[in-house]
Order: C-alpha cells, then structure tokens, then sequence
C-alpha cells in the first residue's frame, strides 16, 4: 500500500480538479486490476468557481514523439524512443508544470484528452525507463501503483489517474479504446495527441480500430464462438453505467451493454449477429508482451 498527496475537487459538475490536497490509498493492480479504493481528508470541502476556458496545453512535443517511433498498427519503436527522449520529457515537463486552475477552465473534452495524453505519455516513459527494455509492462514493479508522475504539481500514479480521475469523474467508456498499457493486446497507440477539439471523431476512430483488430473482437461464425476483449470485463461496470438501459441481447443478458456497444462499431451482418445472440461469448486471452516495432 502506498499513501500519496493528491487532489481532486470540482470546479463544476463532474469536473475533476487536482487542487485540494486530500489523502488516497492506492491499492489497485494496474491496467487490468479494476477500480483503487481512496478515501479524501477533504471531501466535500467547497469547489471553486469555474474560470474563462484558457489555452489548452500544446501537445507539439507529443506529437512529435507519436509521429517518430507510432507505427500504422499503433506498435512503439521503444530503441528510439529511449535513445531520444527529449521531445517526450519536455511534455512531461509541460504536465507537472500544468496549473490546475487552467485545467480546470477548460471543457469537459479538452481535459478528457489531456488525462488520456498524460496516461499514455507516462506509460511511454515508464517503459523507457528501464535498461534493457523489459518484454512486458508488467515485468516492471510497481509501475501502475507505485510510481509517481508528476502532474499539475501532484505525484500521481497511473492507476490514479485512470481509475480515481478518468473513469470515477467522467462518464465516458470509450476512454478504454485510448488508455494504452503497453501491451500487445491493449488497443493501437494512437500517432497523434488527443485534442478537445477533435475528441469526439478521435475515440470513434480508435473504438473503430480497436473493435476491427482481432484483439478486440473476434467472431467465428463457423465454430458460432463471439470472443471479446477482457477489457469489458474488468471495466463492464463503465458501459452499463453510460447505458443502464440496455436492451437486453438474448442469452447474454449480463453483457447487453457491452455488447451493444461493440455492435455499433461493425458492420450489419456483424451488427445482427452480435445482437441476436446465437453464440458461445468468452473473453479474449489478454497478451501482456510488450507492443514494440519488430526489430
């Protein structure tokens, strides 16, 4: 276990700031480890008012690095990366240095998009950290809920920022189309930053190519088997709390919401299939080897 600083109150309805000071016990797993408990020494103590939107954070230096070492299928060219770090240390420095009250300013989809950017970098630099490359993500201790990274002045870890900000203070599940853990099962790493401004079209891409790559969602009718990834599972509770009326989908009354999101994603003969329900459903084997560029 492992006790930090970490702030979050609200400058408006489900507006997640990193400005008071409240103590959280972290104890999740990572990637695939669910929801961490925390418990606020300041909760309910008043939020601030709301300022005009100010200047979101310049994502330059992270594109360059996604530009340089993101291929097409979304795999990490980590040798580069970790022979030159630069562009991707001075948005993290541009992150720490990030001031909560300009966070806080800006719409609901400008920070959903620097938290998914900020998640995404880190897990970058937790990797490159290590000499040699690990081959997986998880062969690094620690590196979901004991690691710090420093964010509008706040250490955080990344489970914090996945599971106490992003999925507690934001209604939103197609963020786990952009989350990506390093993993070769995890969705495609994305060649450019998520931007408020292009958010919308930007998680409809990624769940598009997340549901049309076989570690996603893989349907062999022949064998009448609907295979999807386990990360509907660990977070199911996220889609049926976006759509807690769900038509249920015969047979696969537990996985309805689920389902009917991933239905909308394929095309229709896919589409009927997967709502009719005449199929044996499992989850996915999840492969935790590192998504690095082949050599």
């Amino acid at each position: 276990m492992v006790f930090l600083r970490f702030a979050m109150v609200r400058a408006r309805s489900r507006t997640p700031l990193l400005l008071a000071c409240g103590l959280v016990l972290i104890t999740a797993t990572g990637c695939g480890g669910g929801p961490a408990p925390w418990t606020s020494a300041e909760a309910g103590r008043p939020s601030p008012v709301a300022t005009a939107p100010q200047p979101p954070l310049d994502p330059g230096p992270y594109n360059a690095v996604l530009r340089s070492v993101v291929d097409g299928q979304g795999l990490v060219d980590y040798a580069a990366l970790q022979r030159d770090p630069a562009q991707l240390d001075r948005y993290i420095k541009a992150l720490g240095a990030l001031a909560p009250e300009r966070f806080a300013s800006w719409p609901e989809a400008e920070q959903i998009a620097l938290l998914i950017n900020a998640y995404n970098a880190f897990t970058l630099r937790a990797i490159i950290d290590n000499d040699p490359i690990r081959p997986s993500i998880k062969a690094i201790p620690g590196v979901w809920k004991f690691r710090r990274h420093q964010l509008m002045g706040r250490g955080l870890t990344l489970d914090a920022i996945e599971h106490e900000i992003l999925r507690r203070e934001y209604n939103e599940p197609r963020i786990h189309a952009a989350l990506v853990c390093a993993a070769i099962s995890c969705p495609p790493l994305r060649q450019e930053a998520f931007t408020g401004a292009a958010l919308e079209r930007q998680l409809e891409d990624q769940t598009t190519r997340w549901l049309a790559s076989p570690v996603g969602l893989a349907i062999d009718r022949a064998a009448g088997t609907l295979g999807i990834s386990a990360i509907f599972q660990w977070f199911a509770e996220d889609w049926q709390r976006a759509d807690p009326q769900a038509e249920p989908v015969p047979g696969h009354e537990k996985q309805s919401a689920v389902l009917r999101f991933i239905a909308r994603y394929r095309p229709a003969a896919e589409r009927a299939l997967i709502l009719g329900g005449d199929y044996r459903f499992a989850y996915l084997p999840y492969n935790w080897d590192l998504n690095r560029q082949s050599p």
